[in-house]
């Protein structure tokens, strides 16, 4: 039996305020706040959790962190790297769900994995369809091809990645293991919105300059309308092992989950996604060095 809870929805840098969540939290697939986007752990994630104090239950997250290791003792952080685990529904077990006891408020991050999470925890830890944790880690890694499911929503998602009303309808959907047929309607209709996005990536895409060694950069600050920045990189990363895209002060790198590069390392950033990572605009020239781009090279983008 599903449990009653309510929903809420966060990224890395934008957490809700504790005193806004009822009851007692989950946290699900929400990174750890690095200094890549202009924040950081002690600014962001810090005062979340000690807001929340005892009312945080638990929090399981697949993205890299070296302050993952101040909560190696406690029992409610489920931790993991990116390369341990490429997607987060499959660390939602049935025990993770149990261990932490009644849940009032599931905080979820906004694609595919996070609300999959989200849903496989109001399932007490079993999968919304069978499959579905496969699915997450396919369209989280971007290796394999997930299923028809997955990428109906995945669409979706992509095309309203600031729809919490459509975040919450996929939640349930999930959750209550996609029997109402009806709630593909507005699923399908707002995945259908993705085609124009995905026109104007292929036009950006017209304009990606190759730089040695291997990355290819595009500017999307002046498009012509919205884009899909992930099928812009994905574009990227077929023509070189690098991908870069600029939008207005922020600039987001791509390589393949399996490329073995490492951006965190690279850059010196506390944590977040390996093989992807988005960057204030001010510090394009000694990312684009660090990358082994030539001074020179690297002065012309920043």
């Amino acid at each position: 039996m599903m449990q009653p809870v309510e929903l809420s929805f966060a990224s890395p840098r934008k957490l809700p305020k504790a005193k806004d969540l009822r009851g007692n939290v989950a946290v699900l697939d929400i990174a750890f706040a690095s200094e890549a986007g202009g924040k950081s752990f002690e600014t962001v994630t810090l005062p979340f959790i000690e807001a929340l104090g005892s009312r945080l239950r638990a929090w399981v997250d697949h993205h890299d962190s070296l302050h993952h290791a101040r909560y190696v003792e406690d029992a409610r952080f489920v931790l993991s790297t990116k390369a341990e685990h490429g997607a987060c529904p499959e660390m939602i077990t049935p025990e993770v769900v149990a261990r932490a006891g009644r849940i009032d408020t599931l905080v979820c991050h906004v694609d595919f994995d996070g609300l999959a999470s989200g849903a496989k925890w109001l399932r007490g830890g079993e999968e919304p369809y069978p499959g579905c944790d496969a699915d997450a880690r396919a369209i989280d890694t971007r290796i394999g091809t997930p299923g028809p499911i997955a990428q109906r929503i995945d669409r979706a998602l992509r095309a309203r990645p600031r729809d919490h009303a459509l975040f919450g309808l996929i939640v349930r959907h999930l959750a209550t293991g996609l029997t109402d047929a009806s709630l593909w309607q507005p699923i399908d209709a707002a995945g259908a919105e993705l085609a124009p996005l995905e026109a104007e990536s292929r036009r950006l895409a017209k304009s990606f300059e190759r730089v040695e060694p291997g990355i290819v950069i595009v500017d999307a600050t002046s498009r012509r309308g919205p884009y899909d920045k992930t099928l812009l990189l994905l574009v990227g990363q077929e023509r070189a092992s690098v991908s870069a895209v600029i939008d207005g002060d922020n600039v987001t790198f791509a390589a393949a989950f399996d490329s073995g590069i490492n951006f965190l390392e690279k850059f010196g950033i506390s944590g977040g996604m390996p093989t992807v990572v988005s960057i204030h605009r001010s510090k394009l020239g000694s990312a684009l060095e660090a990358l082994g781009v030539k001074p020179a090279e690297a002065s012309r983008f920043a």
